[in-house]
C-alpha cells in the first residue's frame, strides 16, 4: 500500500467513524444514560466487533454475500428490526440515576423496578450488533473493496483492519465521552426524557437509509 493510499484510507475510516450512525448513538445514549465507565463494555464491543467484522469480510467472508445475495437482504431485515427495537428501548428507558426522591410510594416502585431492567449494552451484544448494523457493513466492504491491493488480500485486510482499529476507537470513544459530560446537564428526569427520545429518532433517522433500499426496486 502507497503512501497515498494509506493516507486515504485513514481520511476514510476517521470520516465514517466521526460521524453520526448507529453505533454513535447509541454510545452517545449509553454514556448520558449511565456514565463513561458502565459503557466502556459497550465501546469496547462495537471498536473490536467491528474489527474482527472488518478483517473476516476482508479475507473473503465476504464472497458469502456475493454468493447468496438474500443473505446480505436478510442481514439488513434483521438489523432494521433490531434497531427499531433498540430505539424504543433508549426511549422509554429509566435509568437508576433519574430516579426522584420525592416520589409517592408506589411511583417510587414502579420507577425503580424500570431503572433495574435498564442497563448498558454488553460487549458481546455491541460485538454482535455490527453484522446487523447497515453503516457498518458498508463500511466493511467499501474499505475492503477499495484500499486492499488485490495482489495481496491478507496484507491489505490487515492493513485496512489496523487503521479502522487505530482511527476507530478514539472516534467512537468521543462519543461516549460526549455523552458522559452530558450526563450532569440531564439529571432532570424531564429532561432525559426528551433527550432519550430524541436519540431514539435520531437512531430511527440513521435507519431510514436501510429501510428505503429495501422497498420494492431499491433492494441493491
Amino acid at each position: 500500500m502507497t503512501p497515498e493510499a494509506a493516507y486515504s484510507l485513514c481520511v476514510f475510516a476517521f470520516v465514517t467513524s466521526i460521524t453520526p450512525g448507529p453505533n454513535n448513538a447509541l454510545l452517545l445514549s449509553s454514556g448520558v444514560n449511565f456514565g463513561l465507565r458502565r459503557t466502556l463494555p459497550h465501546l469496547l464491543g462495537v471498536t473490536l466487533g467491528f474489527t474482527f467484522m472488518q478483517l473476516a469480510l476482508g479475507l473473503g467472508v465476504g464472497m458469502i454475500f456475493e454468493a447468496v445475495p438474500g443473505l446480505y437482504t436478510g442481514f439488513r431485515v434483521l438489523g432494521l428490526g433490531y434497531m427499531l427495537y433498540l430505539a424504543w428501548a433508549i426511549g422509554t428507558s429509566l435509568p437508576p440515576a433519574t430516579l426522584a426522591q420525592d416520589d409517592a410510594p408506589a411511583q417510587q416502585a414502579a420507577s425503580a423496578q424500570t431503572a433495574a431492567s435498564a442497563r448498558p449494552m454488553t460487549f458481546l451484544q455491541a460485538s454482535a450488533f455490527q453484522w446487523v448494523n447497515p453503516k457498518a457493513l458498508m463500511m466493511c466492504i467499501t474499505a475492503a473493496s477499495t484500499y486492499a491491493p488485490p495482489d495481496q488480500p491478507v496484507l491489505g485486510a490487515l492493513l485496512v483492519t489496523a487503521a479502522f482499529l487505530v482511527v476507530g476507537m478514539p472516534c467512537c470513544g468521543a462519543w461516549a465521552v460526549l455523552g458522559s459530560f452530558m450526563r450532569g446537564l440531564l439529571q432532570d428526569q424531564r429532561k432525559l426524557r426528551v433527550f432519550n427520545w430524541a436519540m431514539a429518532v435520531a437512531l430511527v433517522a440513521s435507519a431510514a437509509p436501510m429501510a428505503r433500499g429495501l422497498l420494492p426496486g431499491g433492494l441493491f
